[in-house]
């Protein structure tokens, strides 16, 4: 069984629930709107304990890349293509995905997140859903 990620943590909870639903979200301070990455339950520019989570465009460029060729865990094949992504929305947001094989990936370039039913995802948990990347 792949390695999955701890879902119902209070930082990150919201992120899983919302990609659930087919939603990309990111951690905002309530009190002052500061975006909050990687998501914490304090905000550092007010102080503020309140978090909320506020959907955004499932879309973003690539802003590095490395294609793997050394197969580290069992369950994920080589070669694929790890992303590191910048949202459109907010481009000082980050999140790393993955595309299997050799991606026609470049710097700048578009992409797009989609949320597969949970039995075409690449991790076999029905309550984990994770945003799968695309080449736009």
């Amino acid at each position: 069984m792949p390695p999955t990620p701890v879902t119902d943590d209070l930082d990150t909870a919201g992120f899983f629930a919302a990609a659930a639903r087919g939603r990309l979200a990111v951690c905002r301070c309530a009190r002052c709107d500061t975006v909050l990455h990687a998501p914490v339950g304090y905000c550092r520019a007010c102080g503020a304990f309140d978090v909320t989570w506020t959907e955004v465009a499932p879309t973003g460029r690539v802003y590095s890349y490395s294609v793997v060729t050394h197969q580290v865990h069992p369950d994920f094949p080589t070669p694929y293509t790890l992303l590191l992504i910048e949202l459109d929305d907010l481009p000082q947001v980050r999140l790393v995905g993955r595309i299997d094989g050799r991606a026609d990936v470049h710097v700048g370039r578009s992409v797009v997140a989609e949320f597969p039913p949970a039995d075409e995802a690449p991790l076999a948990d029905e309550a984990l859903a994770l945003p799968a990347w695309r080449l736009a």
